[in-house]
């Protein structure tokens, strides 16, 4: 048994175009159904379940008659716009049958590259899974062009691990896992069952392009993996069509391959913080907020700040001084600078009187603050 596997209690799994349309044939209601029972027993068993899911385009090339993948870009979003009306259909038909909510989220690399939206699609996301809602989560390919897409969806679900801090990222695919060369090929092929995460010798392993239905190859896996990686996710390259793959993978079973994060996920991001080079600003606070912090492990709230500096943005890595001004931790800001000293001394339920809105209760959550001394 893996302790990474079985260990996992928020789970990203992807699934690519082939496997959801059956290679292009149209949606494979049996299969989509299989998974979902799947994300409903995990969920069940307390885990965090969240969906990447390729096929729009797939599905709707289908709907639309068309049996070769179009070039043209507003061909492509046109099939795209028409696939995702059956793709959401059929993820919240199936996960209805198993007693979960489900939700359509459509992301684009501007969403991810944008701090504030970045935060918010954080927020919507934990808020649907707090709810025992599984989000379905495809990229937005009715608005996006070659220069801004994610490339393909193993990307995307790698990115998706890190917005939500997931424990393990599960690709499921149409192969059995990684071999050291193209066993088609190569008959002396070896299988990777398990190896690091980021291994550079991994990605001289994979190679070549994927099918004619999705857009990625092994080697989009293997790089999944290693940014998964940056945030402490291990990842699980698998064939979809395993029996009872999802429930075996968080029992612990190493399933095809296995690529270990070599940072656990809580030292990852703290790391992160504590070695942030350009801070945007600080707020003061007092003695009380310092013992929370410090003794407890708690949130920092509003009303415990005394002074804000600087001009920084929600999202951006402040630091937070005690009241002779040393440095005591630093975090995400959950508020900009303005907004912030307008929040000074008061209790986070005047927040919304105050702002207008309340994007989060705290300043900088526990999740999102490293201890610097």
């Amino acid at each position: 048994m893996n302790t990474a596997l079985a260990e996992a209690r928020r789970i990203v799994v992807k699934v690519g175009s082939s496997l959801v349309t059956n290679d292009g044939r149209g949606l494979d209601e049996a299969a989509i159904g299989e998974w979902s029972r799947q994300l409903a027993a995990l969920a069940r068993d307390g885990r965090e379940v969240i969906m990447v899911s390729s096929g729009a385009i797939a599905e709707g090339m289908k709907r639309l008659g068309w049996t070769t993948r179009p070039h043209e870009i507003h061909e492509l979003q046109a099939a795209a716009a028409v696939g995702q009306m059956g793709l959401a259909q059929m993820y919240e038909s199936k996960l209805r049958e198993q007693g979960m909510g489900s939700a359509q989220v459509l992301l684009t690399h501007a969403d991810l590259s944008n701090r504030e939206r970045y935060l918010n699609a954080r927020s919507t996301l934990l808020t649907l899974i707090g709810l025992n809602v599984v989000p379905v989560i495809n990229e937005n390919d009715t608005v996006v062009n070659d220069e801004i897409k994610f490339g393909d969806n193993d990307t995307l679900g790698a990115l998706v691990a890190n917005l939500v801090e997931a424990d393990l990222l599960v690709i499921l695919t149409d192969q059995k896992g990684l071999y050291s060369a193209d066993p088609r090929k190569d008959p002396s092929a070896r299988f990777i069952q398990q190896a690091r995460a980021g291994d550079p010798a991994l990605e001289a392993m994979a190679g070549g392009a994927g099918s004619s239905i999705g857009r990625g190859g092994m080697i989009t896996k293997v790089l999944a993996a290693k940014r998964a990686a940056n945030s402490g996710a291990s990842t699980a390259i698998a064939w979809g069509r395993e029996p009872d793959c999802l429930l075996r993978l968080a029992r612990g079973e190493i399933i095809g391959t296995l690529l270990v994060a070599p940072t656990q996920k809580n030292q990852a991001r703290k790391r992160w913080m504590a070695d942030h080079l350009q801070l945007r600003g600080a707020v003061t606070v007092d003695a009380g907020a310092v013992g929370k912090l410090r003794d407890e492990g708690k949130s920092l709230l509003p009303i415990g700040m005394t002074a804000v500096e600087g001009d920084f943005a929600r999202g951006d890595v402040i630091a937070v001084r005690d009241p002779s001004g040393a440095e005591i931790a630093r975090g995400l800001a959950n508020y900009a600078a303005a907004e912030a000293r307008l929040l000074c001394r008061k209790p986070s339920g005047e927040i919304e009187k105050l702002l207008g809105y309340v994007a989060e209760p705290e300043m900088i959550h526990r999740t999102n603050l490293v201890l610097t001394r």
